[in-house]
């Protein structure tokens, strides 16, 4: 679950013309311990049910959930992660503004 916030946030691979240079942890953006919020994981015992893991299935949910809170605050909808302040922005200097 935390490993999907942060790529929904911030990870982002950076290239240059000719290889990558996000190459180590230091120039790679990933949420450090502090930075990561108190979670409550609630497991559901279903005996009958197919094992799916504890976080997998939060990779699909987190990254809309996440945006649509974005989207449902401000009016921007942005559709490519990370969801990083810039494109935040971005995406708020589009907004048709009301009177």
């Amino acid at each position: 679950m935390i490993q999907t916030v942060s790529r929904t946030l911030m990870e982002e691979v950076q290239w240059d013309k000719t290889k990558v240079t996000s190459v180590d942890w230091a120039s790679y953006p990933i949420l450090r311990f502090p930075e990561v919020p108190k979670v409550e994981v609630d497991m559901i015992n279903v005996p009958g049910d197919v094992s799916w893991g504890a976080g997998e299935p939060t990779a699909t949910a987190i990254p809309a959930a996440i945006g649509n809170a974005i989207y449902d605050a401000t009016g921007a909808r942005l559709r490519s992660i990370p969801l990083t302040p810039d494109k935040v922005k971005t995406a708020l200097a589009a907004v048709p503004r009301t009177a």
